[in-house]
C-alpha cells in the first residue's frame, strides 16, 4: 500500500482542470486565496465541445487570455441549420442578436484551448497539480474538507481545504459520491464522433460557421477548426445507436450516408481518428451546493451538445461560483444567502437552453428555425439564446423568448395530429429505447 504524505492545507481545493476548474481557479487566486487545483490528466489532452458562444468573449477578456484563444481559434460568426425535410438551410448570425457587440466567437481544439486556461490559472497564482486523481473527500469536519488524491506514481496526497469545488466534468465526483446524480427523463441520445481532413467548407466570414443537419435519427454537428481538420458528431436516438453491428468507426460512416448534404460537404474528406461512441449522456444532480462546497459546469449538469453551450456554462458557472466562494469564505453569515443565490442563477440560465434543446427535433421548432420570422424580435431573442445571452438581465431575451413560446404552442394547435404524433413517438424513444422506427 502507497503511504500517505504529510497533509497540505489550502482555502480552495479544485477537482478538475477542464474550463471550470481552471477559470475558478483563476478567480479565486487574483483574489489572494490560496488554491491548489488537482487534474488528473496532463494538459493538452484530447477533449470533445470545440465550440465556443459570442458570450464567452467577454469572460476570456476578463480572464486576459482572448488574444491567445484568438491564434489558436476558428473564427465563427454564425450557426447554419440545414433540413431534409424542408430541402433548405436557414443562417442565423451572431451579429443581429438583441445585442449587437458580440458578432462572432471562435471554434477551438479544446486540448489548445483547455491549456491556455489552465497555464493562465497557474499564472494567476494557483497551484496546479496535474496526475493527480482525486479519491476520496471526507467532509466529517464542520469547517474543513479533507481530500485525498493519488499521484500517477501511485503516492496518496491529502489537503485540508476551506471550500472544495467540483469541477470533474462528466465524471461527476461529488454528485457519483453523494447519490444525486439523476438521468434526466425528458432526454435521452447518444453520440458518434471524429475529425476529418478535407471536409468543404463555406466560403468568406461563413467558413467557420458551425453546421447543425437534422436526420431521421437525430442531428449532426460540423465544426471547422483552424488547422484543416473538421469536427463531426451525430446525435442520436438510443434505438438507432442499439442497432450497430459494425465497429463504431464504420457505423459513423455508415450514418453520415443517411444525410446526403453532410455527405456531400464530406465526399472528398478523410476521417483521420477512430469515431468514438457515447451512451446517454444527459443528467443533472439534485443539487449543486452545500455548506462548503460547489458544483460546477458538467459536474452540475450536462444537456445536450446541440447549442455548444458546454464551455460556456462551465466558465459562466465558475465567475459565478469564484464570487459565491468570495462571501462564504470572507462573510459566512451571507453564505447561505450566496449560494441560494448562485443556485438560482445558475438554474435560470441553464433552463432557457433546455426548453429548446428537448424540443430540437419537434416539427414545429423546425420549421421556426428553418423558416424564421421576427414577430415581435423573437428571431433576434433566439440569436442571443445562440449566442449564449441567457443571464444578463438588462437585455430582454427572455420576453422574447416567450413570445417565441407561444408562437410554437400556436403552431403545433394548427398541426394537431403531426404534433402529437412526432410527440407520442419521442416518447416511446425515451422510454423504450429498443423501439422500432424513426424520430419525426
Amino acid at each position: 500500500m502507497p503511504e500517505t504524505s504529510t497533509i497540505d492545507s489550502c482555502d480552495v481545493l479544485i477537482i478538475g482542470g477542464g474550463p471550470a476548474g481552471s477559470t475558478a481557479a483563476a478567480l479565486l487566486a487574483q483574489q489572494g486565496r490560496n488554491v491548489v487545483l488537482l487534474e488528473k490528466a496532463h494538459h493538452p489532452r484530447f477533449h470533445i465541445g470545440e465550440s465556443l458562444l459570442p458570450l464567452n468573449m467577454p469572460l476570456l477578456d476578463r480572464l486576459g487570455v482572448r488574444a491567445e484563444v484568438e491564434k489558436i481559434g476558428m473564427l465563427k460568426y454564425g450557426a447554419d441549420f440545414i433540413s431534409p425535410y424542408h430541402n433548405k438551410t436557414s443562417t442565423f448570425d451572431f451579429a443581429d442578436a438583441l445585442d449587437k457587440s458580440y458578432p462572432y466567437s471562435y471554434q477551438v481544439r479544446r486540448s489548445e484551448f483547455d491549456h491556455v486556461l489552465i497555464k493562465n490559472a497557474a499564472l494567476r497564482g494557483a497551484h496546479i497539480l496535474e496526475g493527480h486523481r482525486v479519491t476520496a473527500v471526507d467532509f466529517s469536519d464542520e469547517t474543513n474538507v479533507v481530500v485525498n488524491a493519488q499521484t500517477d506514481r501511485g503516492e496518496i496526497r491529502q489537503w485540508c481545504a476551506r471550500f472544495l469545488v467540483d469541477a470533474s466534468g462528466r465524471d461527476t465526483f461529488l454528485a457519483d459520491k453523494f447519490g444525486i446524480k439523476e438521468k434526466i427523463s425528458e432526454h435521452n441520445s447518444a453520440a458518434l464522433y471524429g475529425h476529418f481532413e478535407g471536409a468543404k467548407r463555406h466560403s468568406g466570414n461563413a467558413a467557420g460557421n458551425i453546421s447543425l443537419y437534422w436526420f431521421d435519427h437525430g442531428w449532426f454537428w460540423f465544426i471547422p477548426l483552424h488547422d484543416g481538420t473538421t469536427s463531426i458528431g451525430a446525435v442520436c436516438w438510443p434505438y438507432y445507436m442499439k442497432s450497430r453491428k459494425t465497429s463504431p468507426t464504420q457505423f459513423f460512416l455508415d450514418t453520415i450516408a443517411l444525410c446526403p448534404a453532410l455527405a456531400e460537404r464530406l465526399r472528398d474528406a478523410r476521417l483521420i481518428t477512430d469515431a468514438t461512441a457515447t451512451g446517454n449522456y444527459s443528467y443533472k444532480s439534485q443539487h449543486m451546493t452545500g455548506k462548503n462546497y460547489l458544483l460546477l459546469g458538467d459536474a452540475f449538469a450536462f444537456i445536450d451538445p446541440v447549442f455548444s453551450t458546454g464551455v460556456y456554462l462551465a466558465m459562466n458557472s465558475a465567475f459565478a461560483g469564484a464570487e459565491t466562494i468570495a462571501t462564504c469564505l470572507d462573510q459566512p453569515a451571507e453564505a447561505s444567502h450566496a449560494l441560494r443565490k448562485f443556485d438560482k442563477f445558475i438554474r435560470g440560465g441553464l433552463q432557457m437552453f433546455t426548453w429548446f434543446i428537448y424540443r430540437m427535433t419537434a416539427p414545429s421548432l423546425r420549421d421556426m428555425f428553418i423558416t424564421p420570422g421576427n414577430p415581435f424580435r423573437v428571431k433576434e431573442g433566439v440569436l442571443s439564446l445562440l449566442a449564449g445571452d441567457v443571464f444578463r438581465k438588462e437585455i430582454p431575451v427572455g420576453s422574447k423568448l416567450l413570445f417565441f413560446k407561444l408562437i410554437y404552442y400556436a403552431m403545433n394547435l394548427r398541426n394537431p395530429r403531426r404534433s402529437f404524433a412526432a410527440w407520442r413517438k419521442r416518447g416511446k424513444m425515451i422510454l423504450d429505447p429498443k423501439v422500432e422506427g424513426v424520430a419525426t
